[in-house]
């Protein structure tokens, strides 16, 4: 069985959603429904890991409020899918490897609903990291392993961070072929994204050279303003170039 952790702020986008695909699925489930329209958690990890903890089942899905499951035997499949996985740390629907040029995923976002990565695929893939929007993490790994509450005090990379952490205890991560519909087009890179992200990279520096990630690659090697400054540039240059097209 599944326990299903979810942190909201919006009762209406969680019941038309995650809790309108929940209800049509065919085998039971545990459901932690954590209420956040308060604020009264400061970070997504210290949320997840007080639901996690709560969790009986023998894998525990932390999921966005606004996922829809697309399938009444969603459940079904994707246990079916994470009994048979070797050594398994996480388990998600989107991630990066170390050695694809593309985001791993079959899910659709935004809307209207378009494709979210570049690389479908047909098989459990192992990724060096996941996407937050939905990840799996067996129950007797989060006895081990809980989300880092002090590096990722935000909302952001929580499950970066924990990919690579569970790398580290000799666990993989995979992102299963699997279709939802996430209605979010994804968080934008603010400020304390690249806060978090300092110290994801500083954390982990001496065992990885570059951490890859579903919204950049990201060296462990030079100063991170460096790739922010490129980012920046590069995006420049194409609001330029797109604003000359349409000139002509």
């Amino acid at each position: 069985m599944i326990s299903i952790v979810c942190v909201y702020n919006n009762k209406e986008i969680l019941d038309n959603y995650l809790l309108k695909s929940l209800k049509i699925q065919t085998v039971n489930y545990e459901l932690i429904f954590i209420d956040n329209t308060q604020g009264k958690f400061k970070s997504a990890a210290e949320a997840l890991n007080y639901g996690g903890r709560k969790a009986k089942s023998d894998y525990i899905m932390f999921v966005h409020q606004d996922v829809d499951l697309s399938s009444n035997t969603w459940l079904k499949e994707v246990e079916k899918i994470l009994d048979e996985l070797s050594n398994l740390g996480i388990a998600g629907i989107a991630g990066k490897s170390d050695n694809e040029t593309g985001v791993i995923t079959n899910i659709k976002h935004d809307n209207p609903p378009r494709l979210a990565g570049e690389i479908q695929i047909g098989k459990p893939t192992k990724v060096q990291t996941l996407d937050e929007c939905l990840v799996i993490i067996p129950k007797s790994v989060f006895n081990i392993l809980q989300f880092d509450e002090k590096v990722c005090n935000d909302w952001h990379l929580y499950t970066v961070d924990y990919c690579l952490s569970a790398k580290k205890l000799g666990f993989n991560s995979y992102v299963i072929p699997i279709f939802i519909y996430h209605r979010s087009s994804g968080y934008s890179m603010s400020e304390k994204y690249f806060i978090t992200l300092k110290k994801v990279l500083k954390k982990h520096k001496s065992y990885y050279n570059k951490i890859y990630t579903t919204t950049g690659d990201w060296s462990t090697r030079y100063p991170l303003n460096i790739k922010r400054i490129y980012l920046w540039v590069r995006r420049k240059v194409g609001i330029i170039l797109r604003s000359i097209k349409i000139v002509k």
